[in-house]
């Protein structure tokens, strides 16, 4: 595939990535691109995407067919059909003189040129949330992980962040007698982020739901699928863990991006943007979503901002004029279900807000977001 820009009299506008941020910056932009003027490509590793927040539940339990509505054809992403899928990975940006356009490098060894270029392509996870690139394989991956949990006595989930507190809380609702321990680096739940009270807080929760924790303790590898026992680096044995999983955070899918320079990361792998949204030092280049050098936690309710800066500002560029809007940050808001009926969730307001059960159920853990993001792309109850 070899796309020159004005192969069809019009400048190509790419989006890379097709996750949260991704889907619904180039839902704006197909509302707002002249069609006359522009195509919009979408390039996407998978031909569909998933909802990471429905992950844990999915991997664990058919309960709620999440197996369905988790993952989102891009049929309707495109208000009125203003654009394109392309299912590949990209492995390089080739720039021109700066501000001046490009092309992407395909794995496939094609190339498409563009005049304006968003990369939102997300972080890497690992374990049950590594999920394959076709719809095939990843049923098959759903069913290995439930297979897994299924046969275990004793899982040990080895990261309590976010997500082994709520892949905890899912195991102990599907699994009430199972014998579940979160293993975390740190000495209390999370991260300092958030205020010790919370911290502890979810501690609580989580102890109230048989699920222990184990403090201040790292470990080198993950243990092959069927090996018994876990030893950390401390030297610390958990002699019955028969089923060890990675719940820790994932890791910047951006070497990729590094491919336009020395100055494009900084020392975390994330990439530099401008309150715009546009690359530092790389006018015509955007990046949205986990990708951002921000100083935020990395979560999706905060991307709808991020698409409703950075949409604008590309228009803006394209036709030339100052870009006007500039993104000031969010305040940090966290909820955390552990299982469907249980949870707290955080804000950063006045003095820190925390509310329990019945608000994170209501909000969050009925149905993990899973309807009114497939809303936010053009699909209904009803669409694959």
């Amino acid at each position: 595939m070899h796309w020159k820009e004005n192969w069809n009299g019009k400048k190509n506008v790419i989006v890379v990535g097709g996750g949260h941020a991704g889907a619904l910056v180039a839902r704006s932009l197909s509302g707002t691109l002249d069609p006359r003027k522009y195509n919009l490509i979408l390039v996407n590793e998978r031909p569909f995407g998933v909802h990471l927040l429905a992950g844990a539940r999915m991997t664990i339990s058919e309960e709620g067919d999440y197996e369905r509505f988790a993952l989102m054809s891009y049929d309707k992403l495109f208000i009125n059909g203003n654009g394109r899928l392309v299912v590949d990975r990209v492995t390089a940006i080739d720039e021109k003189a700066r501000g001046e356009g490009g092309e992407i490098v395909l794995e496939s060894g094609g190339r498409i040129q563009y005049t304006a270029l968003i990369l939102a392509c997300g972080f890497i996870w690992s374990g049950p949330l590594d999920f394959p690139y076709t719809r095939e394989d990843m049923h098959a991956h759903i069913a290995h992980w439930r297979a897994r949990y299924e046969e275990a006595d004793h899982i040990v989930l080895i990261g309590g962040g976010a997500v082994g507190i709520e892949t905890a809380g899912e195991l102990r609702d599907t699994y009430p007698t199972k014998k579940i321990t979160i293993v975390q680096a740190d000495d209390m739940l999370l991260n300092a982020t958030y205020p010790e009270k919370f911290r502890k807080d979810m501690e609580r929760r989580c102890k109230a739901r048989q699920i222990d924790m184990v403090f201040s303790e790292l470990t080198d590898y993950i243990p092959e699928y069927g090996t018994v026992g876990l030893t950390t680096r401390s030297g610390m044995s958990i002699p019955t863990a028969d089923l060890i999983v990675p719940t820790f955070g994932p890791r910047p899918n951006t070497a990729w991006i590094a491919s336009l320079g020395p100055d494009v990361l900084d020392e975390r792998r994330l990439v530099k943007v401008k309150p715009t949204f546009e690359v530092v030092g790389h006018p015509g280049v955007f990046a949205v979503g986990d990708i951002t050098d921000w100083n935020e936690q990395k979560q999706g309710m905060k991307y709808p901002a991020h698409a409703e800066i950075c949409s604008p500002n590309v228009v803006s560029f394209l036709e030339g004029r100052l870009q006007t809007r500039a993104y000031k940050g969010s305040t940090e808001i966290i909820l955390i279900p552990v299982g469907r009926n249980r949870g707290a969730a955080y804000f950063d307001m006045l003095w820190g807000v925390t509310l329990g059960d019945w608000f994170v159920r209501w909000i969050k853990g009925k149905d993990l977001l899973v309807h009114s993001t497939r809303k936010d792309r053009g699909l209904s109850p009803f669409d694959r």
